[in-house]
């Protein structure tokens, strides 16, 4: 067990483990975070700075993260969308 604890995050057992999510490490995530709030930041820089005839934008959509499906995506296909709050549990599984 000991082993495979200190196997590469991105390995092939990791991926059978963890899924898509371990393909990506802790500093990707916090890298499209990053991106993500610059994206929405100047998206309520524009909304807030046009016009009031101006047609509004429409807000970005996040970085596609491992794991996690489009919305709009599952709405086509007839299956329901799945709340995208990650357990606790499932963090301290991601972080060690």
């Amino acid at each position: 067990m000991v082993m495979i604890k200190h196997l590469p995050a991105d390995g092939a057992v990791q991926r059978e483990i963890h899924g898509e999510s371990a393909e990506w490490s802790l500093t990707d995530h916090l890298l499209a975070a990053t991106v993500d709030h610059l994206a929405i930041s100047n998206w309520m820089f524009q909304s807030v700075n046009s016009g009031e005839d101006d047609e509004t934008p429409d807000p970005p959509k996040p970085v596609p993260r491992p794991g996690v499906t489009d919305e709009d995506e599952e709405k086509q296909d007839g299956e329901p969308t799945q709340d995208a709050a990650v357990s606790p549990s499932a963090l301290a599984r991601f972080f060690g």
